[in-house]
C-alpha cells in the first residue's frame, strides 16, 4: 500500500498500486465505494494488466484518512487526487473513474493540465442533480440537512442502496459520504459536462447499453468523446460485466495512445 499527504493537517490519501510499465494507469471510484474492490478484476484482466496501476481511494472513503475539516467538493477532491498522483509520479497518466470518481477526474483534468493524458469515465455524473429523498446516491444524500443525515438519514440511505454498495459504503467516514454527495448533486460551476466538453485530451465515455446514451450524447460525439455502449450491465459495468469492459476500456485507450 502507498500513501501521500494531501492535506494540510496531515491527512494522507492511500493507494493500491500494481506494477507495470508507464505511463501509469489510474482507478478512480465512485461515491460510496472504493477502488480495490471495484476495480482490481479489471486492472488486472488480460487486455488491461501490464501497466503501472494506480487504485486511488479518494479521502473519506475506503484506505485514506478522513479529515473533518475537508469539505469534500468534487474542486477539494480533484486538487487532493491530483497531490497525490504527482507525489505517486503519475503525471500524464491515463484515468478511468467511475460514477463521482468520473466528475472528481473531469474537474483534475480541467484544473491540471498535463497530470492526465486519457480519460475514461464509466458512467459518469455529467450534471447537477434535484433532490430526491426515494433515490439511493447523491440525490436522495442531499435531500438530508448534515445533522440529519448524521443522526438518522444515513441508516435510512443504508436500507436504500443494498448490501453490494453498501459493503463499501458502510465503510466511509459518514462527514465525508454526506458532503461528497450534495457537492456531487451540486455539480460544479462549469458543469462537469462543460469542463469535459472543454478538455484537448483524448476522452471516452461507457454506458450500460440497456439505459440508452446519456443525456446530451450529440453533442457530446461532436465534441470528440466517444460514447460505447456495453451490453449486460447496471451503473457497476467494471463489476457486471468485466469482460466487455476491458474490451471496451481497452480499445478506448489504444486509440488514446495513437498519434
Amino acid at each position: 500500500m502507498h500513501d501521500a499527504q494531501v492535506h494540510p493537517d496531515g491527512a494522507r490519501m492511500r493507494w493500491i498500486e500494481l506494477p507495470g510499465a508507464e505511463p501509469p494507469r489510474v482507478y478512480v471510484h465512485g461515491l460510496g465505494a472504493m477502488s480495490a474492490p471495484y476495480f482490481a478484476g479489471v486492472a488486472t484482466h488480460p487486455l488491461l494488466a501490464g501497466r503501472r496501476s494506480l487504485l486511488v481511494d479518494l479521502l473519506g472513503f475506503g484506505l485514506s484518512d478522513r479529515p473533518a475539516d475537508f469539505g469534500y467538493t468534487l474542486e477539494e477532491h480533484a486538487d487532493a487526487l491530483a497531490e497525490a498522483m504527482r507525489s505517486a509520479g503519475a503525471v500524464g497518466a491515463e484515468v478511468i473513474a467511475h460514477s463521482m470518481g468520473g466528475a472528481v477526474a473531469i474537474v483534475m483534468a480541467a484544473r491540471h493540465p498535463g497530470l492526465v493524458s486519457a480519460l475514461v469515465l464509466v458512467d459518469p455524473n455529467l450534471d447537477p442533480v434535484s433532490p430526491d429523498r426515494g433515490t439511493p446516491g447523491s440525490s436522495g444524500i442531499m435531500t438530508y440537512t448534515e445533522e440529519e443525515f448524521l443522526r438518522y438519514g444515513r441508516q435510512e440511505v443504508r436500507d436504500r442502496v443494498g448490501p453490494l454498495w453498501w459493503s463499501t459504503m458502510g465503510l466511509a467516514d459518514p462527514l465525508a459520504l454526506y458532503r461528497s454527495g450534495v457537492n456531487l448533486a451540486r455539480g460544479t460551476l462549469p458543469t462537469m459536462r462543460e469542463l469535459l466538453l472543454r478538455l484537448e485530451i483524448r476522452r471516452g465515455l461507457l454506458y450500460p447499453e440497456q439505459d440508452g446514451p446519456p443525456t446530451g450524447a450529440d453533442g457530446l460525439r461532436a465534441a470528440g468523446v466517444p460514447l460505447v455502449p456495453v451490453a449486460d450491465c447496471g451503473h457497476n459495468i467494471m463489476l457486471d460485466n468485466p469482460e466487455e469492459f476491458a474490451r471496451a476500456t481497452s480499445r478506448l485507450l489504444d486509440h488514446a495512445a495513437r498519434p
